[in-house]
């Protein structure tokens, strides 16, 4: 499967772009606007609303969890990130607009990127499948991979009680 984690460079180019599509779209360029844009370019764990919140509160302590919530849906409005149900509970948000599929740490909620086998441009424009209903067009396939990420398998096989929380980008749980 490989680890599709982007490296420090590859997260500043996707910040700045999503930064340049924001002014682009026509979205006002305000400091909390700007400070989630920069938090979630810069974390490919696809966090939630409420992850975004709180790891920004300390620096913006008088921005509301509104104020992300509406940041983020105005961001998949205008098709700058992805909107996710990845698994029950809230909807997470993915910078990553290329092609992917997703793969999900049953124990720890981990979410991660796996890069498809084709490209946009090979892919067919509407594959035709088993059982598609009469008349409907595929916009997207996507595959969501399912099991236990490498430390949550480690920690099965030494019988190490599973975490309460997600992982951060950093790898640590939030509290």
């Amino acid at each position: 499967m490989g680890d599709a984690s982007a490296t420090s460079s590859d997260r500043d180019g996707v910040t700045e772009e999503m930064l340049a599509c924001v002014r682009a779209s026509g979205l006002k360029m305000t400091p909390q606007r700007m400070a989630i844009v920069r938090e979630l370019a810069g974390d490919p764990t696809h966090p939630t609303a409420q992850e975004l919140f709180e790891r920004l509160r300390p620096a913006l302590p008088t921005m509301s969890f509104a104020t992300v919530y509406n940041t983020l849906d105005a961001l998949a409005a205008a098709g700058l990130c992805a909107s996710l149900s990845l698994a029950p509970g809230p909807s997470r948000f993915d910078p990553n607009m290329r092609p992917h599929h997703h793969a999900v740490c049953d124990r720890c909620g981990l979410v991660r990127d796996v890069a498809c086998a084709l490209s946009e441009e090979e892919a067919p424009a509407n594959p035709v499948t088993e059982g598609n209903p009469p008349g409907f067009q595929i916009r997207a396939v996507e595959l969501i991979y399912r099991g236990l990420c490498a430390e949550c398998a480690q920690q099965a096989i030494e019988g190490v009680t599973p975490p309460r929380s997600r992982r951060s980008a950093s790898g640590t749980e939030n509290g």
